[in-house]
């Protein structure tokens, strides 16, 4: 996932990542990763073969990083000798902590965690042991929703009041989509590929949404974040704020992120007859 993601990124810049351990250790694609999600020029020399040239670029990159990530709390478990050592362990913990940060439009499996193997020495005898590191937690942390919000709540602490919530929400729904006779049965699916979405903005906000500017029938991923992105927009026209789920996660059936969207549709057009 992280290798597909790396590529999609530096697509233009015909880089193509085929071995995380051989092509991000001295520091030349990391740079060109992060200079593409952060949009920003880093300071460093384009090409160093030396090793200290390569280890002094890794660290103005990695300095970079951590500039980036350490206000938002993350742990640092990476630093430029484990990077250039092509320690893969570490070269992962540095990627999921990008990714997270920058939103990836990617699904991380939760709880990866790999058995690690520790030698030390101790008077002349090589002792080793076992350790096993987590590389991602939860979906919670993976998606993002570092502010809490009543959905977290719901989920957490009120499960049993979830089930009113989707029912009036369902209610809410059909109340408009039934005009087009459409009917919604399931919040976590028929959502997920925007087409619902589209429609309903249209509906509550009154206009006719042109078919070429969504698929009506999308077939991929893409085509699906395409169309959720596209309501998304539709409802920002309509004075609504910018969705806090990402498109990612609704078509990704992320229930959570779902009901948050159309919580905030019934916010806002509940008494549109």
């Amino acid at each position: 996932v992280l290798i597909d993601w790396i590529n999609d990124v530096l697509v233009e810049e015909r880089i193509i990542v085929k071995q995380l351990e051989e092509d991000l250790y001295d520091g030349q694609v990391l740079q060109k990763l992060l200079e593409k999600l952060a949009d920003r020029k880093l300071n460093v020399a384009e090409v160093t073969q030396s090793e200290i040239g390569q280890k002094q670029k890794l660290q103005t990159v990695l300095e970079a990083v951590h500039d980036l990530l350490r206000p938002h709390g993350w742990t640092i478990k990476w630093n430029v000798d484990s990077i250039h050592g092509k320690n893969l362990i570490s070269i992962l913990h540095l990627l999921v902590a990008l990714a997270m940060h920058f939103r990836a439009p990617i699904r991380l499996p939760e709880h990866v965690s790999v058995q690690v193997v520790v030698v030390r020495k101790r008077e002349g005898l090589l002792q080793t042991t076992h350790v096993s590191e987590e590389l991602t937690t939860t979906t919670e942390v993976l998606t993002f929703s570092l502010e809490r919000d009543a959905f977290d709540t719901l989920f957490d602490h009120a499960p049993d009041k979830l089930s009113v919530v989707k029912k009036s929400l369902i209610t809410f729904v059909n109340k408009h989509l039934n005009k087009l006779n459409l009917e919604v049965t399931e919040l976590e699916t028929q959502f997920a590929d925007g087409v619902y979405l589209v429609l309903l903005m249209g509906l509550l906000e009154d206009y006719f949404v042109p078919l070429h500017n969504f698929y009506l029938t999308p077939e991929s991923f893409d085509q699906k974040v395409h169309n959720v992105s596209f309501a998304f927009e539709l409802m920002q026209d309509g004075g609504l704020k910018k969705p806090k789920a990402r498109p990612e996660d609704v078509v990704n059936l992320d229930l959570k992120s779902t009901l948050r969207v159309l919580y905030n549709l019934f916010t806002k057009y509940k008494n549109v007859e």
